[in-house]
């Protein structure tokens, strides 16, 4: 490996750290040295110095930016009466507060809540519960869980399993994944907004009907294996941003309600305002029997998740052999988690009808220019989420760099250049996403 020459924190970690989907002697990673509101002060590989809009919301978590005084402070109060307790017998207010609070935003009749440690734990847990619930249903043989391809929901065995079976991580275990039943990527749509201001999907309907009757047929073809409909609502995230019609999450809730299945949304992405409603399940006017959250739950301050149900599964569990959800974390409904996640889901409240709209149509505005690149395939945007889709894969580091140099922080990933910023983010700083992201692809692809 060549010499590094930029920050020595990135030389002293280069060989020793692992970092995501990365080799030990992949790229010197960019260094932070700090983060304050919507920016980070980064060191590049080359030593050069950069102060950059993060547009990643560091993984689409940061939705109230760093160092922000209402997390800091309920972060402080905390630590000033405990940082953590064992959740094993013992219980304390902010977690019992947050589940007051999820149960009460939560779309559809949410009665009960599970505290994980991360959106991939999360699932796990959905997924235990799932077939928890059907064997206290009288249905044990039920093991396998219908989704669709396009899908990502965490980098555990459970987790993957459901994942995408070939743009996932399958082919690299083989034979240690469980076998679970696909059904076809929901057919993409757009969300446009009317001349009164009103929201308007659009989508092939013919396809949508195609892939309905597809779904409904394969569900009917494994019914008695079936546990629950497992699927991340009107946003694939790190299956490739794909937006689809609400239609096809109703058509999900027929099903599953036909076949006697659980719906498990995952909302660890879209969740909390992302996608322009507070759910993305609420486009469709959908209450699922099970939701996942994460990620902007603690506006990125500290790792939680929650899973939260409905009455009838919670009975369900409590009638059954075992009567408890077989599940129980060390750092289950950390105290400091929960009492900056309490902060963080009372800043989502009280600004993300006003924050997400303004900062979705700032971005559709500023990446629009992307659409007349030749190595531009589509550009489109869904709440605080804009995505520039090339005709072949992203160079990511040269891509990376580029962005950077325009003072913004991008992730790109596949044939996608995206962002997912902070809700905080002023008109100016989305603009600099916006114009950092066109002039970084019309650089490095032309």
């Amino acid at each position: 490996m060549p010499d590094p020459v930029g920050s020595p924190l990135a030389a002293r970690d280069r060989g020793l750290v692992w970092h995501p989907y990365a080799p030990l002697d992949g790229p010197q990673p960019y260094a932070v040295e700090g983060a304050s509101g919507v920016h980070l002060t980064v060191t590049a590989p080359d030593g050069s110095q950069h102060e950059a809009v993060d547009a990643m919301a560091s993984w689409w978590c940061a939705v109230h930016g760093y160092r922000n005084p209402v997390l800091d402070a309920a972060a402080h109060d905390q630590l000033d009466r405990f940082s953590h307790v064992m959740f094993g017998g013992l219980t304390h207010e902010p977690a019992v507060s947050l589940a007051e609070r999820l149960t009460a935003i939560a779309p559809g009749p949410m009665s009960h809540v599970f505290f994980a440690d991360s959106g991939s734990v999360s699932v796990e847990v959905a997924l235990k519960l799932s077939l928890q619930y059907q064997a206290a249903r009288g249905r044990p043989r039920r093991q396998r869980f219908l989704t669709v391809r396009g899908g990502y929901h965490g980098d555990t065995f459970a987790a993957m399993s459901v994942c995408d079976p070939v743009d996932g991580m399958h082919s690299a275990f083989p034979g240690a994944l469980a076998r679970q039943v696909f059904a076809p990527r929901p057919p993409g749509a757009r969300l446009r907004m009317t001349v009164h201001g009103e929201h308007r999907w659009e989508t092939d309907e013919l396809a949508l009907e195609a892939w309905a009757d597809e779904v409904r047929t394969l569900a009917g073809a494994h019914t008695d294996e079936l546990a629950a409909v497992v699927v991340e609502p009107v946003l694939q995230g790190a299956g490739g941003m794909h937006v689809y019609h609400p239609a096809c999450l109703r058509v999900l809730r027929e099903v599953a309600d036909d076949h006697g299945l659980l719906l498990v949304v995952d909302e660890i992405a879209t969740g909390f305002g992302r996608t322009g409603r507070l759910f993305a399940s609420e486009w469709a006017d959908v209450a699922p029997d099970v939701m996942c959250v994460g990620k902007a739950l603690t506006g990125g301050y500290l790792s939680l998740a929650a899973v939260l149900m409905t009455r009838q599964v919670g009975e369900a569990i409590t009638r059954s052999q075992f009567r408890a959800l077989l599940h129980g974390p060390t750092f289950m409904a950390n105290p400091l988690a929960c009492a900056v996640a309490n902060a963080s889901v009372e800043l989502v409240e009280s600004s993300w009808k006003e924050d997400v709209p303004r900062v979705g149509r700032v971005l559709a505005e500023q990446l629009a220019p992307a659409a007349g690149l030749s190595c531009v395939a589509d550009v489109r945007t869904l709440g605080a989420v804009g995505v520039v889709q090339l005709t072949s894969a992203v160079d990511v580091g040269r891509v990376t760099a580029a962005a950077l140099r325009r003072g913004v922080w991008v992730r790109p990933f596949r044939d996608l250049v995206y962002t997912m910023p902070p809700y905080v983010c002023g008109d100016d700083d989305v603009r600099v996403i916006g114009e950092g992201i066109v002039g970084a692809v019309a650089e490095v692809h032309g």
